[in-house]
Protein backbone atom coordinates (compact mmCIF):
# COMPACT_ATOMS: atom_id res chain seq x y z
CA UNK A 1 0.00 0.00 0.00
CA UNK A 2 1.81 3.36 -0.99
CA UNK A 3 2.01 5.99 1.74
CA UNK A 4 -0.10 8.79 2.22
CA UNK A 5 1.35 12.30 0.92
CA UNK A 6 1.41 13.92 4.50
CA UNK A 7 3.80 10.93 5.78
CA UNK A 8 6.02 10.96 2.24
CA UNK A 9 6.66 14.71 3.43
CA UNK A 10 7.69 13.89 6.91
CA UNK A 11 9.76 11.11 6.05
CA UNK A 12 11.43 13.76 3.52
CA UNK A 13 12.13 16.17 6.21
CA UNK A 14 13.26 13.96 8.95
CA UNK A 15 16.49 12.25 6.56
CA UNK A 16 19.50 12.65 8.19
CA UNK A 17 21.24 13.52 4.57
CA UNK A 18 20.57 16.55 2.23
CA UNK A 19 18.42 16.23 -0.68
CA UNK A 20 17.95 18.61 -3.23
CA UNK A 21 15.18 18.44 -6.31
CA UNK A 22 17.01 19.86 -8.83
CA UNK A 23 16.16 20.88 -12.77
CA UNK A 24 18.84 19.03 -15.17
CA UNK A 25 18.02 21.89 -17.57
CA UNK A 26 18.51 25.12 -15.64
CA UNK A 27 20.61 23.11 -12.93
CA UNK A 28 18.31 25.01 -10.66
CA UNK A 29 17.31 23.70 -7.23
CA UNK A 30 13.25 23.51 -6.74
CA UNK A 31 12.95 21.77 -3.41
CA UNK A 32 15.05 20.63 -0.61
CA UNK A 33 15.05 19.29 2.64
CA UNK A 34 15.58 20.40 6.48
CA UNK A 35 18.83 18.57 6.76
CA UNK A 36 20.03 20.31 3.40
CA UNK A 37 19.80 23.53 4.94
CA UNK A 38 21.04 22.89 8.25
CA UNK A 39 24.21 21.32 5.91
CA UNK A 40 24.49 24.72 3.80
CA UNK A 41 23.97 26.97 6.95
CA UNK A 42 20.98 28.70 5.18
CA UNK A 43 17.70 29.70 5.00
CA UNK A 44 15.14 27.91 2.14
CA UNK A 45 14.84 30.94 0.64
CA UNK A 46 18.77 31.52 0.04
CA UNK A 47 18.59 27.83 -1.12
CA UNK A 48 15.28 27.62 -3.42
CA UNK A 49 15.94 28.66 -7.07
CA UNK A 50 19.28 29.24 -7.18
CA UNK A 51 21.51 26.79 -9.29
CA UNK A 52 23.71 23.86 -7.75
CA UNK A 53 27.00 25.47 -9.24
CA UNK A 54 26.52 28.25 -6.14
CA UNK A 55 26.67 24.90 -3.63
CA UNK A 56 29.92 23.30 -5.42
CA UNK A 57 33.05 24.46 -5.48
CA UNK A 58 34.50 22.24 -8.07
CA UNK A 59 31.83 23.11 -10.22
CA UNK A 60 32.13 25.77 -12.90
CA UNK A 61 29.85 27.10 -15.54
CA UNK A 62 26.87 25.80 -17.53
CA UNK A 63 29.10 23.54 -19.56
CA UNK A 64 30.41 21.72 -17.13
CA UNK A 65 26.81 21.29 -16.17
CA UNK A 66 25.47 19.89 -19.04
CA UNK A 67 28.85 17.88 -19.14
CA UNK A 68 27.42 16.08 -15.85
CA UNK A 69 23.79 16.09 -16.28
CA UNK A 70 24.63 13.74 -19.40
CA UNK A 71 26.76 12.05 -17.03
CA UNK A 72 23.87 11.35 -14.39
CA UNK A 73 21.76 10.11 -17.31
CA UNK A 74 24.18 7.28 -18.14
CA UNK A 75 24.10 6.14 -15.17
CA UNK A 76 22.14 4.41 -12.51
CA UNK A 77 23.33 6.35 -9.55
CA UNK A 78 26.39 9.23 -9.69
CA UNK A 79 28.83 9.23 -7.11
CA UNK A 80 30.35 12.86 -6.99
CA UNK A 81 32.66 13.64 -3.68
CA UNK A 82 33.11 17.31 -3.91
CA UNK A 83 32.71 20.19 -1.33
CA UNK A 84 29.87 22.67 -0.53
CA UNK A 85 29.79 25.96 0.56
CA UNK A 86 28.75 26.61 3.82
CA UNK A 87 27.44 30.15 4.22
CA UNK A 88 29.58 30.72 6.60
CA UNK A 89 32.40 30.46 3.74
CA UNK A 90 33.48 27.32 4.99
CA UNK A 91 33.83 24.31 2.89
CA UNK A 92 31.87 21.15 3.39
CA UNK A 93 32.82 17.81 1.98
CA UNK A 94 30.16 16.07 0.83
CA UNK A 95 29.31 12.88 -1.06
CA UNK A 96 26.57 13.37 -3.47
CA UNK A 97 24.46 10.61 -5.24
CA UNK A 98 22.53 11.76 -7.70
CA UNK A 99 19.49 10.02 -10.08
CA UNK A 100 17.34 10.92 -12.58
CA UNK A 101 13.60 10.16 -13.04
CA UNK A 102 10.36 11.59 -14.66
CA UNK A 103 7.14 12.90 -13.63
CA UNK A 104 4.46 13.70 -15.24
CA UNK A 105 6.12 14.13 -18.70
CA UNK A 106 9.25 16.44 -16.73
CA UNK A 107 12.60 15.28 -16.16
CA UNK A 108 13.80 16.41 -12.60
CA UNK A 109 17.90 15.05 -10.78
CA UNK A 110 17.39 13.87 -7.12
CA UNK A 111 20.53 14.56 -5.16
CA UNK A 112 21.60 13.20 -1.84
CA UNK A 113 24.32 15.08 -0.03
CA UNK A 114 25.71 12.93 2.68
CA UNK A 115 28.50 15.14 5.05
CA UNK A 116 31.45 12.95 5.27
CA UNK A 117 33.66 15.52 7.00
CA UNK A 118 33.21 12.90 10.44
CA UNK A 119 34.28 9.76 8.24
CA UNK A 120 36.85 11.24 6.72
CA UNK A 121 38.01 11.95 10.33
CA UNK A 122 37.37 8.57 11.22
CA UNK A 123 39.17 6.80 8.57
CA UNK A 124 42.30 8.88 9.44
CA UNK A 125 42.23 8.12 12.75
CA UNK A 126 41.30 4.08 11.72
CA UNK A 127 44.23 3.72 9.54
CA UNK A 128 47.09 4.95 11.93
CA UNK A 129 50.39 6.27 10.55
CA UNK A 130 50.53 4.29 6.99
CA UNK A 131 46.97 6.15 6.78
CA UNK A 132 47.88 9.98 8.07
CA UNK A 133 50.96 9.50 5.54
CA UNK A 134 48.62 8.89 2.49
CA UNK A 135 46.03 12.01 3.34
CA UNK A 136 49.01 13.90 4.08
CA UNK A 137 50.35 13.37 0.90
CA UNK A 138 46.87 13.46 -0.91
CA UNK A 139 46.07 16.70 0.34
CA UNK A 140 49.35 18.71 0.12
CA UNK A 141 48.93 17.99 -3.83
CA UNK A 142 45.95 18.50 -6.20
CA UNK A 143 46.57 14.87 -7.16
CA UNK A 144 48.65 11.53 -7.33
CA UNK A 145 48.56 8.97 -9.47
CA UNK A 146 50.05 4.99 -9.81
CA UNK A 147 50.96 3.62 -12.68
CA UNK A 148 51.42 -0.02 -13.33
CA UNK A 149 54.29 -0.11 -16.44
CA UNK A 150 53.13 -3.92 -17.13
CA UNK A 151 49.78 -3.12 -17.66
CA UNK A 152 49.63 0.86 -18.44
CA UNK A 153 46.42 0.81 -15.44
CA UNK A 154 46.90 3.97 -13.71
CA UNK A 155 45.47 4.86 -10.39
CA UNK A 156 43.95 8.50 -10.42
CA UNK A 157 43.07 9.84 -6.69
CA UNK A 158 39.92 11.67 -6.44
CA UNK A 159 41.57 15.50 -5.90
CA UNK A 160 43.08 14.97 -9.24
CA UNK A 161 40.26 14.04 -11.39
CA UNK A 162 38.09 16.76 -8.96
CA UNK A 163 40.82 18.58 -10.66
CA UNK A 164 39.86 18.12 -14.10
CA UNK A 165 35.82 18.02 -13.36
CA UNK A 166 35.40 14.60 -13.01
CA UNK A 167 33.84 12.71 -10.66
CA UNK A 168 35.88 9.47 -9.07
CA UNK A 169 35.06 6.95 -11.00
CA UNK A 170 34.77 8.73 -14.51
CA UNK A 171 38.66 8.43 -15.46
CA UNK A 172 39.75 5.65 -16.74
CA UNK A 173 42.31 4.19 -14.94
CA UNK A 174 44.90 3.67 -18.06
CA UNK A 175 47.64 5.50 -19.49
CA UNK A 176 45.45 6.97 -22.51
CA UNK A 177 43.50 8.99 -20.30
CA UNK A 178 46.57 10.98 -18.81
CA UNK A 179 48.31 11.33 -22.80
CA UNK A 180 45.32 12.24 -25.01
CA UNK A 181 44.61 15.06 -22.85
CA UNK A 182 48.45 16.67 -23.42
CA UNK A 183 48.39 19.92 -25.10
CA UNK A 184 49.56 19.46 -28.37
CA UNK A 185 52.38 21.68 -28.31
CA UNK A 186 53.67 20.33 -24.83
CA UNK A 187 52.93 16.29 -25.68
CA UNK A 188 55.97 15.28 -27.42
CA UNK A 189 57.94 16.69 -25.31
CA UNK A 190 56.51 15.56 -21.69
CA UNK A 191 56.24 12.27 -23.05
CA UNK A 192 60.44 12.44 -24.10
CA UNK A 193 60.98 13.57 -20.16
CA UNK A 194 59.29 10.42 -19.24
CA UNK A 195 60.74 8.09 -21.47
CA UNK A 196 64.13 9.64 -20.50
CA UNK A 197 63.28 8.76 -16.63
CA UNK A 198 62.33 4.93 -17.26
CA UNK A 199 65.69 4.50 -19.28
CA UNK A 200 67.40 5.65 -17.00
CA UNK A 201 69.05 9.24 -18.07
CA UNK A 202 67.22 11.53 -15.94
CA UNK A 203 66.74 10.73 -12.04
CA UNK A 204 63.20 11.64 -11.93
CA UNK A 205 60.22 12.70 -13.94
CA UNK A 206 59.83 16.80 -13.39
CA UNK A 207 57.87 18.59 -15.65
CA UNK A 208 55.42 22.06 -16.16
CA UNK A 209 52.76 21.51 -18.84
CA UNK A 210 48.96 21.84 -19.95
CA UNK A 211 46.56 19.39 -19.29
CA UNK A 212 43.21 19.51 -20.67
CA UNK A 213 40.28 19.42 -18.06
CA UNK A 214 36.57 18.30 -18.83
CA UNK A 215 35.34 21.25 -20.28
CA UNK A 216 38.06 21.13 -22.83
CA UNK A 217 40.58 24.30 -20.96
CA UNK A 218 43.97 23.83 -20.44
CA UNK A 219 44.91 23.68 -16.79
CA UNK A 220 48.99 24.56 -15.99
CA UNK A 221 50.19 21.65 -13.88
CA UNK A 222 53.48 20.65 -12.19
CA UNK A 223 53.87 16.99 -12.48
CA UNK A 224 56.89 15.03 -10.67
CA UNK A 225 56.93 10.91 -10.93
CA UNK A 226 59.44 8.93 -9.77
CA UNK A 227 59.86 5.08 -10.37
CA UNK A 228 58.95 3.00 -6.83
CA UNK A 229 59.41 -0.79 -8.04
CA UNK A 230 61.63 -2.70 -10.26
CA UNK A 231 61.53 -6.58 -11.09
CA UNK A 232 64.22 -8.72 -10.40
CA UNK A 233 66.30 -7.66 -13.69
CA UNK A 234 66.33 -4.10 -12.64
CA UNK A 235 63.46 -3.35 -14.87
CA UNK A 236 60.69 -0.68 -13.81
CA UNK A 237 57.52 -1.39 -12.72
CA UNK A 238 55.93 0.86 -11.17
CA UNK A 239 55.93 4.68 -10.76
CA UNK A 240 53.91 6.90 -8.71
CA UNK A 241 53.60 10.72 -9.19
CA UNK A 242 52.36 14.03 -7.68
CA UNK A 243 50.73 16.73 -9.53
CA UNK A 244 50.31 20.73 -8.61
CA UNK A 245 47.82 22.90 -10.38
CA UNK A 246 49.61 26.01 -11.06
CA UNK A 247 47.47 27.94 -13.40
CA UNK A 248 47.24 30.91 -11.58
CA UNK A 249 51.11 30.79 -11.11
CA UNK A 250 51.92 30.01 -14.95
CA UNK A 251 49.50 33.17 -16.21
CA UNK A 252 50.64 35.34 -13.74
CA UNK A 253 54.40 34.48 -14.55
CA UNK A 254 52.87 34.07 -18.44
CA UNK A 255 51.73 37.88 -18.05
CA UNK A 256 55.17 39.49 -16.86
CA UNK A 257 57.17 38.17 -19.39
CA UNK A 258 54.52 39.56 -22.19
CA UNK A 259 55.07 42.85 -20.37
CA UNK A 260 58.75 42.20 -20.68
CA UNK A 261 58.86 41.45 -24.29
CA UNK A 262 56.06 42.86 -25.83
CA UNK A 263 55.00 46.55 -26.60
CA UNK A 264 51.52 47.62 -24.66
CA UNK A 265 50.02 49.21 -27.31
CA UNK A 266 50.62 47.55 -30.41
CA UNK A 267 51.00 44.43 -28.95
CA UNK A 268 54.20 43.34 -31.01
CA UNK A 269 57.80 42.24 -29.66
CA UNK A 270 59.39 45.28 -28.22
CA UNK A 271 63.02 46.70 -28.73
CA UNK A 272 64.60 44.97 -25.86
CA UNK A 273 62.87 41.72 -27.24
CA UNK A 274 64.14 42.73 -30.48
CA UNK A 275 67.74 42.80 -29.34
CA UNK A 276 68.00 39.10 -28.07
CA UNK A 277 66.14 37.95 -30.89
CA UNK A 278 68.96 39.35 -33.81
CA UNK A 279 71.32 38.08 -31.86
CA UNK A 280 70.21 34.52 -31.77
CA UNK A 281 68.84 34.34 -35.31
CA UNK A 282 72.00 35.93 -37.02
CA UNK A 283 74.19 33.27 -34.97
CA UNK A 284 71.48 30.76 -36.45
CA UNK A 285 71.87 31.83 -40.23
CA UNK A 286 75.59 31.73 -40.04
CA UNK A 287 75.67 28.42 -38.85
CA UNK A 288 73.30 27.55 -41.93
CA UNK A 289 74.85 29.99 -43.93
CA UNK A 290 71.55 31.42 -45.11
CA UNK A 291 70.93 35.20 -45.64
CA UNK A 292 69.19 37.28 -42.71
CA UNK A 293 67.03 39.97 -44.02
CA UNK A 294 66.36 43.15 -41.93
CA UNK A 295 63.82 46.11 -42.74
CA UNK A 296 63.64 49.04 -41.03
CA UNK A 297 60.63 51.61 -41.47
CA UNK A 298 59.07 54.27 -39.52
CA UNK A 299 55.79 56.74 -40.34
CA UNK A 300 56.64 59.65 -42.56
CA UNK A 301 55.66 63.47 -40.75
CA UNK A 302 54.20 61.66 -37.79
CA UNK A 303 54.76 64.19 -35.30
CA UNK A 304 52.22 66.31 -37.57
CA UNK A 305 49.65 63.33 -36.41
CA UNK A 306 50.55 63.75 -32.87
CA UNK A 307 50.52 67.32 -32.95
CA UNK A 308 47.08 67.96 -35.60
CA UNK A 309 45.23 65.12 -34.16
CA UNK A 310 46.08 64.39 -30.98
CA UNK A 311 48.21 61.29 -29.04
CA UNK A 312 44.43 59.23 -28.88
CA UNK A 313 44.90 58.87 -32.86
CA UNK A 314 48.46 58.60 -33.17
CA UNK A 315 48.12 55.85 -31.52
CA UNK A 316 44.84 54.61 -33.35
CA UNK A 317 47.56 54.50 -36.42
CA UNK A 318 50.54 52.57 -34.85
CA UNK A 319 48.32 50.07 -33.88
CA UNK A 320 46.63 49.57 -37.13
CA UNK A 321 50.17 49.81 -39.05
CA UNK A 322 51.28 46.86 -36.63
CA UNK A 323 48.15 44.74 -37.91
CA UNK A 324 48.73 45.70 -41.15
CA UNK A 325 52.41 44.71 -41.42
CA UNK A 326 51.70 41.89 -38.88
CA UNK A 327 49.15 40.40 -41.45
CA UNK A 328 51.42 40.88 -44.28
CA UNK A 329 54.66 39.11 -43.14
CA UNK A 330 54.90 35.29 -42.83
CA UNK A 331 54.83 33.63 -39.44
CA UNK A 332 58.47 32.58 -39.58
CA UNK A 333 59.27 36.31 -39.65
CA UNK A 334 59.53 38.61 -36.75
CA UNK A 335 57.76 42.31 -36.45
CA UNK A 336 59.31 44.62 -33.40
CA UNK A 337 57.99 47.86 -32.65
CA UNK A 338 61.35 49.95 -32.32
CA UNK A 339 60.07 52.92 -30.80
CA UNK A 340 58.01 55.70 -31.13
CA UNK A 341 56.55 55.40 -34.85
CA UNK A 342 59.54 53.36 -35.74
CA UNK A 343 59.52 49.02 -36.43
CA UNK A 344 61.55 46.57 -38.15
CA UNK A 345 61.14 43.16 -39.92
CA UNK A 346 63.52 40.90 -39.31
CA UNK A 347 63.52 37.61 -42.02
CA UNK A 348 65.68 34.33 -41.90
CA UNK A 349 66.98 32.75 -44.89
CA UNK A 350 65.51 35.89 -47.05
CA UNK A 351 67.93 37.33 -49.74
CA UNK A 352 68.26 40.85 -50.41
CA UNK A 353 65.90 40.43 -53.63
CA UNK A 354 63.32 39.00 -51.75
CA UNK A 355 63.25 41.84 -48.66
CA UNK A 356 63.22 44.44 -50.84
CA UNK A 357 59.97 42.90 -52.71
CA UNK A 358 58.40 42.62 -49.36
CA UNK A 359 59.52 46.21 -48.05
CA UNK A 360 57.70 47.35 -51.60
CA UNK A 361 54.93 45.00 -50.74
CA UNK A 362 54.63 46.72 -47.18
CA UNK A 363 54.97 50.51 -48.39
CA UNK A 364 52.63 49.72 -50.98
CA UNK A 365 49.66 48.74 -48.06
CA UNK A 366 50.48 51.36 -45.62
CA UNK A 367 50.08 53.73 -48.51
CA UNK A 368 46.88 52.58 -49.52
CA UNK A 369 45.47 52.52 -46.29
CA UNK A 370 41.73 54.11 -45.30
CA UNK A 371 42.09 56.61 -42.62
CA UNK A 372 38.62 58.34 -42.68
CA UNK A 373 37.72 56.21 -39.81
CA UNK A 374 40.13 57.31 -37.76
CA UNK A 375 39.51 61.73 -37.20
CA UNK A 376 39.72 61.65 -41.20
CA UNK A 377 43.23 61.60 -41.43
CA UNK A 378 45.36 62.17 -45.32
CA UNK A 379 47.54 59.16 -46.71
CA UNK A 380 50.06 57.72 -44.20
CA UNK A 381 53.52 57.01 -45.99
CA UNK A 382 56.60 54.82 -44.52
CA UNK A 383 60.01 55.27 -45.32
CA UNK A 384 61.64 52.06 -45.77
CA UNK A 385 65.40 50.81 -44.72
CA UNK A 386 66.41 46.89 -46.41
CA UNK A 387 69.81 45.19 -44.84
CA UNK A 388 70.99 41.75 -45.37
CA UNK A 389 73.45 39.69 -43.30
CA UNK A 390 75.87 38.96 -44.52
CA UNK A 391 75.85 41.27 -47.67
CA UNK A 392 75.82 44.34 -46.28
CA UNK A 393 76.89 44.11 -42.74
CA UNK A 394 79.04 41.02 -40.77
CA UNK A 395 77.41 41.31 -37.00
CA UNK A 396 73.91 42.33 -35.88
CA UNK A 397 74.86 45.83 -34.35
CA UNK A 398 76.24 46.76 -37.94
CA UNK A 399 73.40 44.89 -39.82
CA UNK A 400 71.16 47.49 -37.70
CA UNK A 401 73.37 50.45 -38.77
CA UNK A 402 73.12 49.82 -42.23
CA UNK A 403 69.18 49.28 -42.23
CA UNK A 404 69.19 52.10 -40.42
CA UNK A 405 71.37 53.67 -42.49
CA UNK A 406 69.20 53.07 -45.81
CA UNK A 407 66.23 54.42 -43.86
CA UNK A 408 67.71 57.73 -43.40
CA UNK A 409 68.92 57.72 -47.13
CA UNK A 410 64.82 56.80 -47.73
CA UNK A 411 63.75 59.71 -45.76
CA UNK A 412 66.56 62.47 -47.45
CA UNK A 413 65.36 61.41 -50.93
CA UNK A 414 61.58 62.46 -50.13
CA UNK A 415 60.15 59.45 -47.93
CA UNK A 416 57.63 57.23 -48.77
CA UNK A 417 60.33 54.92 -50.97
CA UNK A 418 62.43 51.69 -50.11
CA UNK A 419 66.44 52.21 -50.04
CA UNK A 420 68.62 49.70 -49.41
CA UNK A 421 72.27 49.00 -47.54
CA UNK A 422 75.38 49.58 -49.84
CA UNK A 423 77.37 46.13 -49.51
CA UNK A 424 79.18 45.97 -46.58
CA UNK A 425 79.02 49.88 -45.82
CA UNK A 426 80.42 51.55 -43.08
CA UNK A 427 78.00 54.17 -42.06
CA UNK A 428 79.38 57.19 -39.94
CA UNK A 429 76.18 58.22 -37.82
CA UNK A 430 75.52 57.60 -34.06
CA UNK A 431 73.66 53.77 -33.24
CA UNK A 432 70.32 54.76 -32.48
CA UNK A 433 70.19 53.40 -29.38
CA UNK A 434 72.62 56.48 -28.40
CA UNK A 435 70.33 58.90 -30.65
CA UNK A 436 67.23 60.24 -28.31
CA UNK A 437 65.70 61.93 -31.47
CA UNK A 438 65.32 62.20 -35.58
CA UNK A 439 66.66 65.29 -36.79
CA UNK A 440 63.38 67.30 -37.30
CA UNK A 441 63.53 67.45 -41.07
CA UNK A 442 63.99 63.97 -41.57
CA UNK A 443 60.61 63.29 -39.12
Amino acid sequence: MPLPGPLCATLFQHLPDGVFLIDPATSRILECNEAALTQLGMQRSEVLDHSVLSLQTDMVGMDQWASIAQAIRATDGYVFIGQHRHKSGAEVPVEVNTSHFFHEGQEFFLSIARNISQRLALERDLHSRDAQLRYALTEASDGLWDWNLLTNEVFFSPQLGRMLGYGPHEMRPVLDTWSTNLHPEDAQWVRKVLQDHIDGLRGRFNAEYRLRNRNGHYLWVHDRGRICERDADGHPTRMVGMVHNITDQKTTELTLQAMASHDPLTGLLNRRECDLVLGRQLELCRRLDVPLGMCFFDLDHFKNVNDEYGHAVGDKVLQRIAQTIAHDIRSTDHLFRWGGEEFLVLCVDTTEHDMLVLAEKLRTRIADLDWHDIGRLPTMTCSFGVAVFPAHADSAENLFLAADSALYQAKALGRNRVERAPTLAHVSHPYPKQRTTRPADLD
